[in-house]
């Protein structure tokens, strides 16, 4: 059984809201709609609307050539969680903080016009891969900030937030770091969206996580992290708690790269190694946030197992209102989660109206009251990665 971390703070940003009590609130009680105009170029026929941060609030951030988009959401999630803590750089240049971050491509694939101008035979800029090799988003975030622990970008696919604050969990239990700032973060990118398109598992409207029509998944962007502190900082600093972390469990089923195994070993493993870690049962845990893509493959697999290792427990997903975030969508489920258990609410799982006749996984629909002491957040990833964590309300 591991020990509970605390968790001192969050940032939150993706097309639900700006921060974490504005995405808490429009997953609760409001709607957002998928566009077919997002802020990366493509130059063909888009057939998949997408779930962007508004534009005009991303003009409005600072701005730096010399890192790419992804970094442009990564900053002010962090910025929200240094405010909301109450950590400024001063401090956190007294402590030994680590930086530990997911990813998919971090927009490091945003390289077309380069690669077309380069096959034409001109001498395209080189600026924009300079920013790439500046924008590993950890070891970025730590030089912002002047960070002075350890420091990784988790690049699991779209379990990489959910990775990255597992990992960050057990750099505080070991004694590595007084702190530590963990979640994911990806910028939509027209490489990503052509890859996605190319395996056919896109949607043409907005997504209807395990509905009998669904059609596929709606990609997004956004980032999000939790401020993660050893039981002496908490006390030193007198910092709030908002949860614990508990267990962490990542399994690999190696059965193929894109799909879940069909009986949905890796996840069954996963989850049941999250629970071993926490020292709970299945039956403690009061709701999941799920993966829940809105693919035929991900709902199918994902449902079979929630309905067989929880099958009295509420469940929702959130990606109706988000899109598939990738390397952040680990993270901002595991924000929301906490903020479930902190709020006794869950949120309703916008784009789903009716199981399939044959699905016994049927998820939350309105807003609901929950008494719940631990919450469950899982993610599936491509290469057949499976990852779980389990949070816990209150101080440790």
């Amino acid at each position: 059984m591991d020990r509970p971390v605390s968790i001192c703070a969050s940032g939150c940003i993706c097309a639900a809201g700006k921060d974490t009590r504005a995405c808490f609130e429009t997953m609760l009680n409001g709607d957002v709609q998928p566009t077919f105009a997002p802020g990366f170029s493509y130059d063909q026929p888009m057939h998949s609307p997408v779930f962007a941060v508004e534009q005009e609030w991303l003009e409005r951030q600072e701005k730096n050539p010399a890192l790419t988009e992804t970094m442009q959401l990564l900053f002010p999630a962090v910025e929200e969680a240094l405010a909301q803590s109450g950590l400024t750089t001063e401090r956190l240049g007294n402590l030994k903080v680590g930086s530990c971050i997911g990813s998919s491509t971090g927009a490091s694939l945003n390289f077309k016009s380069f690669y077309q101008q380069w096959r034409k035979g001109d001498e395209p800029d080189l600026d924009i891969i300079e920013s790439y090799l500046h924008s590993n988003p950890a070891a970025a975030l730590a030089e912002r900030y002047k960070l002075n622990g350890p420091v990784q970008t988790v690049t699991n696919a779209c379990s990489s937030g959910t990775d990255a604050i597992g990992i960050a969990a057990s750099w505080i239990r070991h004694g590595l770091c007084d702190l530590v700032i963990a979640g994911g973060a990806d910028a939509l990118s027209g490489i990503s969206y052509t890859g996605f398109s190319r395996l056919m598992i896109t949607s043409p409207e907005k997504c209807r996580p395990f509905d009998k029509d669904r059609q596929g998944l709606n990609l997004g962007e956004g980032a999000a992290v939790l401020i993660l502190a050893s039981e002496n900082t908490m006390q030193e600093l007198k910092l709030n708690s908002m949860g614990q972390v508990l267990g962490y469990g990542t399994c690999c089923d190696a059965h193929h790269l894109t799909a879940p195994h069909p009986e949905g070993t890796g996840l069954k493993q996963a989850i049941n190694e999250a629970l071993v870690r926490s020292g709970i049962t299945a039956s403690e845990i009061g709701f999941i946030n799920v993966h829940g893509t809105g693919t035929e493959n991900n709902d199918r697999i994902e449902g079979q197992v929630i309905s067989k290792l929880f099958p009295e427990t509420p469940f929702t997903g959130t990606k109706g209102v988000t899109g598939h975030t990738l390397g952040a969508a680990g993270a901002i489920e595991a924000v929301m989660t906490v903020m479930s258990l902190q709020n006794g609410l869950l949120m309703p799982t916008r784009g789903f109206h009716e199981a399939a006749a044959e699905s016994k996984a049927i998820p939350v629909t309105e807003q609901t009251e929950i008494n719940a002491e631990y919450g469950l957040s899982d993610s599936l990833a491509f290469g057949g990665n499976n990852s779980a964590l389990v949070f816990k309300k209150g101080a440790v």
